[in-house]
């Protein structure tokens, strides 16, 4: 019998996650609190619903995918919220990137009321969503990722247990501190090699194929090139992210001069305006910091 879903949460990353889950013959029902992206959710083949107990009626897994711990703890305990109106024994997959101490908390909270919770959090990005191709890191039983393994099959391509409770978050915030610096070191190679006049993107295509490749340069390198930074993953995200990080490291007692370098760096970037940008955006404070003029940067970026 197929699953009924609600996906909570139709931004970047959840309108794709939740168009897959209907292309895979879910009957799916999604909220968002921008009534356009429920529309969207619709012309896929989904339903559209007023609110979270709408959404959730009936529901046997129920997806969020909100940006911050806040915003989760309030979808899931809000007068309007899962825990109000989820049927006992449903299914609780939280694939937001929170705090891994309130993802703990939350899923504790969530099986005292009869439900089973799952922290999954994502990487992959828009397009990984967009493909259902993503990595996905999850916390809690064996007998409850079991249980919703062909719902995850459908969002992503890596799919793997990390642990109990709060695990998958804890992975995701390695996860995100392994991604920004390797940004950080691409946005600087870049301002390297146009520096020095060479052909950037035959640069990148070498780099691209040696111990340098990553998924980073893949992604992320014509994007610095072209000084295109529409969002895949914002960096107002990563700058909350990084938060996580340096928070949990701290806890910890784990030294991280890397990540809190980079923190800083993002933190800065979103402090001149620039949090709407795709994380790739760290770029524009490296230009900032070489003092390149505008005109280079423009020139460096049309013969890239």
């Amino acid at each position: 019998m197929s699953k009924n879903i609600a996906v909570i949460g139709l931004g970047i990353m959840g309108l794709p996650m939740a168009t897959n889950l209907v292309g895979a013959g879910f009957a799916v029902t999604g909220y968002n609190r921008s009534p356009e992206k429920t529309r969207a959710l619709a012309e896929a083949g989904g339903t559209a619903a007023d609110s979270i107990a709408q959404a959730v009626a009936g529901a046997d897994v129920i997806i969020t995918m909100v940006p911050d711990s806040p915003d989760v703890e309030a979808v899931l305990t809000g007068e309007d919220g899962i825990l109000a109106h989820a049927e006992a024994g449903a299914h609780w997959i939280d694939a937001s990137t929170i705090r891994p101490d309130t993802a703990i908390a939350l899923s504790a909270q969530a099986r005292e009321a009869g439900l089973k919770p799952l922290d999954a959090p994502v990487s992959g990005g828009e397009q990984g969503a967009i493909d259902g191709a993503l990595s996905i890191m999850v916390g809690g039983e064996q007998a409850d990722v079991d249980a919703v393994q062909d719902v995850l099959d459908a969002v992503g391509r890596t799919i793997v247990r990390v642990g109990p409770s709060g695990s998958g978050q804890t992975v995701k915030a390695a996860n995100q501190l392994i991604v920004a610096v390797n940004i950080q070191a691409l946005a600087e190679a870049v301002g390297f090699l146009e520096a020095y006049g060479v052909d950037t993107a035959a640069a990148l295509q070498v780099l691209g194929g040696g111990l340098a490749g990553s998924k980073v340069l893949d992604q992320k390198g014509q994007k610095m090139l072209d000084r295109s930074f529409d969002p895949g993953f914002r960096l107002q995200l990563h700058h909350k992210d990084m938060g996580i990080v340096t928070s949990a490291a701290r806890e910890a007692g784990v030294a991280t001069p890397l990540a809190a370098s980079v923190a800083q760096l993002v933190a800065a970037t979103v402090q001149q305006g620039n949090g709407h940008l795709d994380h790739s955006g760290l770029f524009t404070l490296v230009e900032q910091l070489s003092a390149v003029p505008a005109e280079t940067a423009e020139s460096s970026g049309a013969a890239a």
